[in-house]
């Protein structure tokens, strides 16, 4: 119990390091009046377990692993400082960042930009689909389902005080079987 409040606690500390590195970047940017031209991308490729679920490290497709931080600055966006709940996938920053900077979008990419959560921050409609070599998973504004290999389903309601504890897939088989769908769906896009 003691080693993990210290690795917490280092963890926490290297979050708020990289915290006062990225004031100091902004502030040079701002010092040097270069807000209004630039675009700036704060983003974590993943989460980490801190000892949820028994895992201690970013390997699972759990929330703590799959949920990132991402936070965008640029000129011109109309909720600057606004934050917003919706699923986001980082590989529509590509093609946000290509609208942001006025360039065209390659028609070959089969991520969506996040201009719909940045115009309007309730905007909540998207899903976010990720998978390891023993399972994949899909989120909504309210579910992950995690399908593994073998064909062991987990459902997981986010509106929930449980949250991703309690497996409620036996509950629920339209919805698993509507996630399902949608996921094979969105992996089937990249192949």
């Amino acid at each position: 119990h003691e080693f993990a409040e210290e690795v917490r606690r280092h963890y926490a500390a290297c979050v708020t390091y990289a915290d006062a590195q990225v004031g100091k970047m902004m502030n040079r940017i701002t010092e040097r009046g270069l807000l209004e031209n630039t675009v700036v991308v704060l983003w974590g490729d993943h989460g980490w377990h801190l000892g949820e679920h028994a895992i201690w490290g970013k390997h699972a497709l759990f929330e703590e692993s799959l949920h990132s931080p991402l936070i965008i600055v640029s000129d011109g966006l109309p909720h600057p400082g606004v934050s917003t709940d919706a699923i986001v996938e980082t590989r529509s920053l590509f093609p946000t960042l290509c609208e942001l900077s006025g360039l065209p979008v390659p028609k070959h990419l089969t991520a969506s930009s996040l201009s719909d959560a940045l115009d309007d921050p309730k905007t909540n409609d998207g899903v976010a689909v990720s998978y390891t070599s023993r399972a994949q998973t899909i989120r909504d504004d309210q579910f992950r389902l995690i399908v593994h290999r073998d064909g062991a389903v987990e459902l997981y309601d986010h509106k929930s005080d449980s949250g991703e504890t309690v497996n409620v897939a036996d509950q629920h088989p339209r919805v698993v079987t509507a996630m399902k769908a949608e996921m094979l769906k969105q992996l089937e896009k990249d192949r």
